[in-house]
């Protein structure tokens, strides 16, 4: 049974920092490419960032959405199984709720459409 479990969110001043988590089971998620997605009220689900499979490093090469670009990092530690997306200088803009994602490729996509297995989500409130 593939599953994936999101933990982190919660609510921040505008500026700060959250560090969510991805904990993947049933799987080995360093042969699989992953996501990191969010919804906001009223939105479509978008793309904040992606991740290659590990590949032989396991380390995996990064892709950012224009919005977050140079503010969240998004890293997998292989070990434990857990896929990271550090968030700084956030923004009330990100405030949505936040899906990791898996797709059994090397290569990721920030399309919602190409990944078979999603958590249940974490939500992230930016608010003063």
């Amino acid at each position: 049974q593939l599953q994936l479990v999101e933990s982190g969110g919660g609510l921040v001043q505008p500026g700060g920092s959250l560090r969510l988590a991805c904990a993947a089971s049933g799987f080995t998620a360093r042969y699989y490419a992953m996501g990191w997605f969010r919804q906001a009220p009223g939105k479509e689900r978008e793309a904040v960032s992606c991740i290659t499979s590990g590949g032989t490093a396991g380390i995996g090469t990064p892709v950012y959405a224009d919005s977050v670009e140079g503010r969240f990092t998004i890293s997998r530690d292989n070990a434990k199984n857990i896929l990271y997306l550090d968030m700084n200088d956030l923004k009330p803009e990100d405030t949505a709720d936040y899906y990791c994602a898996a797709d059994p490729k090397y290569y990721c996509h920030l399309s919602p459409d190409r990944y078979e297995t999603w958590g249940q989500g974490t939500q992230v409130t930016v608010s003063s």
